[in-house]
């Protein structure tokens, strides 16, 4: 289990780079969380919520996440409430004194969670919360030392240099820590070290002395692109410094409420595409490409726009025939009405931006799925990408319809305005999505960008109106990208973390390296 001495520490990337590495060495691995706090989930592909954080080192483990690895979910409503999910579903909302007398009752469903994955995998990374050290919160943990006691699982206690002070929140929270609970703890990580190794050793010699502990490594800060981790932290990379000139220029409005910022890594590792975050409509310039992103609250978004006057700015580069997307959130501002009769954000009714001909009513219905398709017969600058597969997921409340009357179909009555052909995975059920208009277009999908071809048809179709003829051109597949970065992660923990350590503090470690072998 790896633990940490406050949030941010690097738990959630040290246990990703261990499930890649233990992957590597040959073992079956998963990740588990008991519970989660964060803003924005990850939609499995039977329809159910987990953290971002377990899905993301699923993945480095080589394995399909499952809310198996995180049964307990809270996303934040405000700062003293949060809506509950239990195995991936809604539970309901909650204040945080509502959820601490509550949460004890969902040990048996976390034990569960937990005995279904122990019975499949050789090894669990297990990832705390926070400190362990947060004595107030000791009597009804269920995520650090509570786990690692449902667990029966060693610790491995990580402290943050970078912050400061690593030596005084390593020892003080081994200090603070219950004589049971502390010895638990086999050793300490040093986490995001930058500079000359040779100046920390005499401070670890004390630490180790004094904590009676040893210090399983001092690991670097390194840059690792994850996508949905950076989303987490609140990261941009925008302002890359990219090798070769980019040709075309996408703007992504950065909404306050932006989430699903992982929809477009892809365009971000491109050299030949400029994508800026705009938050400002003197920064808006003339893109090639403006996409109104998800957010967590549209209506809300949709006044922001108003009052800061990119919907104006928008508005007249739509005039300009600049080539516009919405992306669920932003498809449904790009209507021409939202009503929220059930309150599910702030209730009420509110005009669109009004250039797509299609009206979205929300209600307490969450539609949560994982999708496959083919995009449809698409008119203006995006014709390219007419039949070519796709897949991606929907998550988000409301639905969305053409608006009655035939005043805005082409002339052409018999051309079908749909974005997108789908099934979705769970049921297999068949519908359109989206809706598109001139160079105009809508959709639920997120991860739209990440199919195959998809990105090269954009930047030949974007560079094509400015007068520019490209052969398609090569870009980097987001898994094959994220792969990368995992090996690159494993590499820099077996470097600089003593995994022969790591392996002796494993329960059954000589069992399981005699069954399987190691590559340590």
């Amino acid at each position: 289990m790896i633990q940490g001495t406050m949030s941010g520490v690097g738990k959630s990337l040290i246990a990703a780079g261990l499930c890649r590495i233990f992957k590597q060495d040959g073992y079956l691995v998963a990740p588990f969380k008991s519970q989660d706090m964060a803003a924005r989930s990850y939609l499995t592909s039977d329809g159910l919520e987990m953290s971002v954080d377990q899905a993301v080192q699923a993945q480095a483990a080589g394995v399909i996440p499952a809310a198996e690895m995180n049964p307990v979910l809270l996303k934040p409503t405000s700062d003293t409430d949060a809506q509950v999910f239990v195995n991936g579903l809604a539970y309901g909302n909650m204040s945080a004194k509502e959820y601490f007398s509550y949460k004890k009752s969902l040990v048996p469903k976390i034990q569960k969670s937990y005995q279904k994955l122990d019975a499949i995998y050789d090894i669990l990374v297990i990832e705390g919360a926070g400190s362990p050290a947060e004595i107030n919160l000791r009597q009804k943990d269920i995520v650090n030392m509570g786990m690692a006691e449902m667990a029966d699982a060693p610790v491995l206690l990580v402290g943050d240099v970078d912050r400061g002070g690593v030596f005084a929140q390593l020892l003080g929270t081994l200090l603070l820590l219950e004589e049971q609970e502390r010895a638990r703890v086999k050793g300490l990580i040093i986490n995001r070290f930058r500079g000359d190794k040779s100046i920390l050793q005499p401070g670890i010699r004390v630490l180790e002395r004094k904590s009676k502990r040893p210090v399983f490594g001092a690991t670097p800060y390194i840059q690792i692109d994850l996508g949905e981790a950076d989303e987490k932290n609140g990261c941009f990379r925008s302002d890359q410094v990219k090798k070769n000139q980019p040709v075309v220029t996408i703007a992504v409005i950065r909404l306050p409420r932006i989430c699903c910022l992982a929809d477009f890594q892809i365009l971000e590792a491109q050299p030949l595409i400029e994508l800026k975050y705009v938050l400002h409509a003197d920064e808006l310039g003339k893109p090639d490409m403006i996409i109104l992103p998800g957010t967590k609250n549209t209506m809300a978004d949709l006044k922001w726009l108003r009052e800061t006057g990119l919907e104006s700015a928008l508005l007249k580069r739509h005039e300009d025939g600049v080539v516009i997307m919405g992306i669920c959130g932003g498809y449904q501002m790009l209507g021409k009405s939202l009503s929220d009769p059930m309150f599910t954000e702030e209730g009420g009714r509110a005009r669109g931006i009004g250039i797509l001909p299609v009206e979205t009513v929300f209600d307490n219905m969450k539609t949560r799925t994982r999708v496959h398709g083919t995009f449809a017969k698409l008119h203006g600058p995006l014709g390219a990408w007419s039949g070519m597969p796709l897949e991606g997921y929907e998550i988000h409340t409301g639905q969305t319809t053409p608006v009655p009357g035939l005043s805005w179909i082409r002339q052409d009555l018999s051309a079908d305005n749909r974005f997108a052909e789908l099934k979705m995975e769970h049921t297999f059920c068949q519908k359109k999505d989206g809706w598109q208009q001139d160079q105009v277009y809508g959709t639920y999908i997120h991860g739209i960008f990440d199919g195959e071809g998809i990105v090269e048809a954009l930047i030949c179709a974007l560079a094509a109106r400015r007068g520019i003829r490209m052969e398609p051109v090569s870009v980097k597949k987001r898994r094959e990208y994220r792969e990368t970065q995992f090996d690159r992660l494993a590499d820099m923990l077996r470097e600089h973390l003593d995994m022969k350590a790591v392996y002796r503090i494993l329960e059954r470690t000589d069992e399981i390296q005699s069954d399987r072998g190691n590559g340590t």
